[in-house]
């Protein structure tokens, strides 16, 4: 009897030991399986590289150009008729040796599809179109040339939202842009757009957002960049404008509508148009919004700008009642 007793109990533990281990095993699969999709819209760690606007494995070169951030290369740094708002460090600094390195292991990371998986896709060649994205990771396994293209990246109001454009997966793939202008919309930030690339990365004349981590050489003629140009090999800059992510400060997303509405609503009924003439109130609140944004004013400074503004209109308003009389 007592032999089957223990038994029943031995079976007992391990029906109960599986199920443990079996609860385990199925959060663990839970909570690994969002990770990737998780760390593909966290944004890259750049280290030390973060601090440069220009960083080039084997030579930066600016010919009039200018820069508002720091600029180097371990090898040879040349300046010809160009502006640098910041610091051009000595070949071989110490600091900039950091920064590359920091800069090769941030590349090989985002170039890695397991860490950085793909969630939407490039075409080759964009040519006079334009074209909205929303936070992701896009990709191409070739390269990617843009011609009077318009990129336009939209945040939808989360200003920390990421892109991450991988181009030439297989191994081969540059990027070209021609007259190819890049915008952030509803609170997206330049800095938090990761352009990798498997070779070169060639700009002219282009209006370019974001970090370029290109695994050659990269060329810029003319246009500017709002972001970091890293290059393995060369960096190349001849009459371009070059704003480092250091020196911008983040333009926060515009307020909810709803907001908006109310905000002109109590506006527009705190004044004395609203009794005269509501068409005018409709326009007023229109044109308000949208110039304004309804972030900056509040009931205070509107009454100073209608006394300031309207004090006028209130005396033509008068003048021209009494002439109807």
């Amino acid at each position: 009897m007592n032999d089957l007793l223990m038994v029943s109990r031995s079976a007992a533990i391990y029906r109960c030991t599986s199920r443990l281990a079996g609860i385990v095993l199925f959060a663990a699969l839970l909570s690994a399986a969002p990770f990737n999709a998780a760390f593909a819209q966290t944004a890259p760690a750049l280290g030390s590289a973060g601090s440069f606007a220009a960083l080039g494995g084997t030579a930066v070169s600016l010919t009039d150009s200018a820069v508002i951030g720091n600029v180097g290369s371990p090898v040879a740094v040349t300046l010809v008729r160009s502006t640098v708002v910041g610091t051009v460090y000595p070949v071989g600094d110490p600091i900039v040796v950091a920064a590359y390195n920091d800069f090769l292991n941030v590349y090989n990371a985002v170039g890695d599809m397991g860490l950085y998986p793909c969630t939407g896709s490039l075409n080759t060649v964009y040519t006079g179109v334009t074209l909205t994205l929303t936070p992701g990771v896009y990709c191409s396994d070739a390269a990617v040339t843009f011609t009077s293209t318009t990129l336009t990246l939209d945040a939808q109001n989360d200003p920390n939202a990421v892109w991450i454009f991988k181009i030439g997966t297989l191994g081969t793939g540059a990027l070209t842009g021609t007259s190819f202008s890049v915008v952030m919309a509803n609170g997206g930030q330049p800095c938090n757009v990761y352009w990798w690339t498997a070779q070169a990365a060639t700009m002219t004349t282009s209006s370019f957002k974001g970090n370029i981590l290109a695994g050659a050489g990269t060329t810029f003629t003319g246009g500017s960049v709002i972001g970091r140009a890293l290059a393995q090999a060369g960096l190349t800059m001849t009459g371009t404008d070059v704003f480092g992510c250091s020196s911008l400060v983040p333009t926060p997303p515009p307020p909810p509508i709803e907001y908006c509405k109310d905000y002109c609503k109590d506006y527009c009924s705190d004044y004395w148009w609203n009794d005269h003439d509501n068409y005018h109130c409709k326009d007023h609140d229109n044109d308000y919004c949208k110039d304004h944004n309804c972030m900056d004013h509040d009931k205070n400074r509107c009454k100073d700008h209608d006394r300031d503004h309207d004090r006028d209109r209130d005396k033509d308003h008068d003048k021209d009642h009494r002439d109807r009389r």
